[in-house]
């Protein structure tokens, strides 16, 4: 920290008292989590976002995976055999989003029963999660019937995920298009964001360019966490046109390509951390449209990876700031980026599926479409050389 944090003064703190004011702590380190709770505690003073500590030496217990059904699962009272009340949506081409319910072959649907799992009664057990311990990625057989009774059951043989939330996130980011194109007429585009990576930035593909017959877009940046690739992501969002195109047979486009012409709004929230704070940064200075929701994190000194630790552990050192194109003052750090329209999401609402800052930036956009609505003109009279 001392010969790597951007600010050669370290916010003005007193290292070497610091350092002293903390070493008494040392003769009570009992394990390696112990000098890590010191250390954060220490650099912590520096009132600095991205000053991480942690791994190590010690040990680390084994994970058994348990297997997931892709699948919310409710006890019938009455039978004490388990329901399925939903399948949660999958794309089976991605092993990530792989609902295992709706594998091929699989003859399984809302509302069915599980009456066994592996040949052992569901109706016998504490709880249905106990008999799919260590079975992710491994065959399970499910005992399934309409109704909670063996006659008529029948035996599916599905492979169990390791991990339910990709999917959902999936059901997530479908429910949000689903929503907006209905509130929009199918106007208006979405697209979420989780981080500033190359996870980020398949999420960003995937849903932008499907999407470039919207009229409008809302790009979500909620939760982002970070990463370094929020400059890619504006230049395109930034994409002006110079020209429109047409060829033989086909409809008027405009050029450069992959635009959505008309009005953009941008989700924020207090999660929305490191690059996900700049994008937003970006996403004004650019002039591109309204950000609606809460302040951001504020953590935006970068880092570049930890030196070696001897025993396997980690420190990052925020190397590098950023200050303002007019340089009088450091930005975004400690305090983030304040949105123009502020809206919190009550969690009591959001649980109960009622997202306010969406809905918001829903009512915004439709005006933002009623005084900028998108014209795609036709072309002019070819030309005549034979006059």
């Amino acid at each position: 920290m001392r010969d790597f944090v951007y600010d050669p003064h370290l916010h003005g703190v007193d290292w070497k008292g610091i350092r002293d004011r903390y070493a008494p702590l040392l003769d009570h380190v009992q394990h390696r989590a112990d000098l890590t709770y010191i250390i954060g505690e220490m650099i912590g003073e520096l009132n600095l976002g991205h000053t991480y500590v942690g791994g190590g030496d010690y040990p680390k217990p084994e994970r058994i995976p348990l297997g997931l059904l892709g699948a919310t699962l409710v006890r019938d009272p009455a039978s004490g055999f388990y329901q399925i009340t939903e399948i949660l949506p999958g794309q089976n081409w991605d092993k990530q989003l792989r609902s295992p319910l709706t594998d091929i072959g699989v003859k399984i649907k809302t509302g069915d029963y599980i009456l066994a799992v592996d040949g052992k009664p569901t109706d016998h057990m504490s709880d249905i999660y106990a008999s799919l311990v260590g079975k992710a990625d491994k065959q399970v057989t499910l005992r399934i019937n309409s109704e909670p009774k063996a006659d008529g059951a029948h035996d599916e043989v599905i492979v169990p995920t390791a991990d339910e939330q990709p999917l959902y996130y999936l059901k997530w980011v479908l429910g949000n298009i689903d929503k907006i194109a209905r509130a929009t007429d199918g106007k208006v585009g979405y697209v979420h964001i989780p981080d500033m990576g190359v996870p980020g930035l398949n999420e960003f593909a995937k849903f932008y360019y499907p999407q470039l017959n919207k009229e409008g877009l809302i790009v979500d940046v909620r939760g982002n966490g970070g990463g370094n690739v929020s400059p890619m992501i504006i230049e395109r969002l930034r994409r002006e046109p110079a020209m429109w195109t047409i060829a033989r047979n086909g409809a008027v486009n405009v050029d450069p390509s992959a635009q959505v012409l008309g009005p953009k709004v941008l989700l924020v929230d207090q999660f929305s951390a490191s690059d996900g704070d700049i994008v937003a940064y970006r996403f004004r200075k650019y002039k591109l449209g309204p950000i609606i929701g809460m302040r951001t994190w504020g953590g935006v000194v970068g880092i570049r990876g930890s030196l070696p630790l001897l025993d396997g552990g980690y420190l990052n050192r925020p190397e590098f700031s950023r200050f303002d194109l007019e340089a009088k003052e450091w930005i975004m750090e400690g305090f983030g980026v304040q949105p123009d329209i502020v809206v919190d999401n009550d969690p009591a609402r959001e649980f109960a599926g009622i997202d306010d800052q969406l809905d918001k930036a829903i009512e915004v956009i439709k005006n933002e479409l009623a005084k900028q609505p998108v014209k795609i003109p036709s072309p002019p009279p070819y030309p005549d050389k034979a006059k």
